[in-house]
């Protein structure tokens, strides 16, 4: 793997680390579209069933479609992309991982320090007292999970047209501001809020690494564009940040 001369040079300089990740990394997993051609969902966009007007004209085709999504996750497992952000967690003195997706695979992989912009399709929420659990507390078995409160629950997720949790921007933004090395992974970043993280970075003159199988519009800005999906890229660039700073991770065998 080609990694540029002046990251070499100066990895060993980083040790405040913020990534973020997109669809890319879990497309590695398995989880590339919820449509599922020629199939009873075929006929409907995600957009039209991921919102509030949809859940609350037929809260009970919403929660099908989400038990789908929740299927073809549960078959989804992390893979060598999401593994190495946890070894690079491990590693960091300080390590931040916000994430685009709602999947819950790097949560499944061991990451701790993660920002779940778009929430988690595992969990899910009461719209009346806001209580949270778990999919398997309160699972979809074909009628709407009902909060002891009496309200309904719905997925756990951030829908067209709503905003973004405060408290997850707010850390975002944090760690976006105080990093010395900004990596994006699989996202085009084009996309805001979101996308004005990678910005906050370059605006304070740090490092950002674009990480993708394909250019995207903003692989010019970065300081470094790397192509390759993840799954081979991070593995390769943990590996030298290692090297580098004469470290081993906790969960290493010759620790």
């Amino acid at each position: 793997m080609f990694f540029p001369k002046e990251l070499l040079d100066n990895i060993v300089y980083y040790k405040v680390i913020t990534i973020l990740t997109g669809a890319g990394i879990s497309a590695e997993s398995g989880i590339s579209t919820f449509r599922d051609k020629g199939g009873l969902w075929d006929k409907y966009r995600p957009e039209d069933l991921a919102c509030q007007s949809a859940f609350d004209a037929d809260p009970l085709l919403v929660w099908s479609w989400y038990q789908y999504r929740r299927d073809t996750i549960a078959r989804a497992r992390p893979n060598p992309g999401h593994l190495a952000l946890v070894k690079w967690e491990a590693l960091a003195r300080d390590f931040t991982l916000i994430t685009q997706n709602v999947d819950g695979l790097h949560r499944a992989a061991g990451c701790r320090r993660i920002v779940e912009l778009h929430g988690n399709i595992r969990i899910n929420r009461c719209q009346v007292c806001g209580q949270e659990s778990n999919m398997e507390e309160t699972p979809f078995d074909g009628q709407v999970p009902i909060c002891s409160c009496g309200g309904m629950f719905r997925p756990g997720v951030v829908w067209f047209g709503a905003m973004l949790p405060e408290n997850a921007l707010r850390v975002a933004f944090q760690a976006a501001e105080h990093c010395d090395l900004f990596i994006t992974v699989g996202t085009s970043a084009v996309v805001y809020p979101a996308a004005a993280l990678p910005e906050v970075a370059l605006s304070r003159g740090i490092p950002v690494i674009e990480i993708n199988p394909e250019m995207t519009p903003f692989s010019k800005s970065a300081t470094h564009y790397i192509q390759g999906p993840a799954g081979t890229v991070l593995p390769e660039l943990v590996a030298v940040y290692e090297k580098a700073h004469g470290l081993s991770s906790p969960t290493d065998p010759n620790s």
